[in-house]
């Protein structure tokens, strides 16, 4: 009898856009001659958690993390093997996910970090395009800290063009204006000396396809590292 394959959980809707365009990057990755080739997920696309920026950047808003340890409880419970978390900006809560289950909870930061640093080695200056909860909560800065890696945001005004660039992907602005000003924002990072830039936002994943520049995408690293744990269940 073939051993069950695993199935991968998704705490989704942070935000939806995002959450689709993370489940097509696994169905391309896959080399499915049938349906029956893919990988099952379980997904809970839930857009009404909680707002990470209200509650990093305001200061008044709810803390998600017990809605995302909720989440993570219910996709246990519905069979997930493991789970993922398609936001970069939600793992600022990753504990209380892989606090609140008996299951393994990839984190998208360690694992870019770790893809990076294996196929960039000579890289030094990093540019990363991410939201601005990103940017004041170091997160990026912690993890490639033991690296000795220089983390670049954009300046100011080009940061807060990058918000509003976020904002206008979540509500269905994902077309050539919002691509050309992607590539602005990144334009302006190499000139800050980036050699590499890192798509930290699985928003702008949507979009980033197109842009001329060295980069690496948090939310491809992250749909890679799913195949390769189904991969290797099959060959196990």
């Amino acid at each position: 009898m073939n051993k069950p394959e695993k199935i991968v959980g998704i705490l989704g809707g942070m935000g939806p856009e995002a959450t689709v365009d993370f489940m097509q990057r696994l169905i391309k990755l896959v080399p499915a001659k049938d349906d029956s080739d893919h990988i099952r997920c379980v997904v809970d696309n839930n857009p009404k958690v909680p707002s990470r920026m209200k509650a990093l950047i305001d200061g008044d808003g709810e803390n998600p993390g017990p809605c995302m340890a909720d989440m993570a409880q219910r996709l246990e419970k519905w069979g997930a093997s493991f789970l993922v978390i398609p936001c970069n900006t939600a793992h600022y809560y990753y504990d209380y996910v892989k606090n609140s289950v008996n299951i393994p909870v990839l984190n998208i930061l360690d694992l870019t970090t770790n893809y990076v640093v294996k196929h960039f080695p000579e890289v030094t200056n990093i540019g990363i395009l991410a939201s601005n909860a990103v940017q004041k909560t170091k997160m990026y800065e912690k993890c490639f800290e033991p690296y000795h890696k220089n983390i670049i945001f954009p300046d100011k005004i080009f940061q807060n063009r990058l918000l509003s660039l976020i904002k206008d992907i979540k509500k269905g602005l994902c077309g050539e204006e919002q691509q050309q000003e992607l590539q602005v924002i990144v334009d302006h990072l190499i000139t800050k000396d980036a050699n590499l830039c890192i798509i930290a936002c699985t928003e702008l994943s949507v979009i980033a396809s197109t842009f001329k520049s060295p980069f690496v995408d948090a939310s491809q690293i992250l749909a890679m590292r799913v195949i390769e744990i189904i991969k290797e269940e099959k060959n196990n």
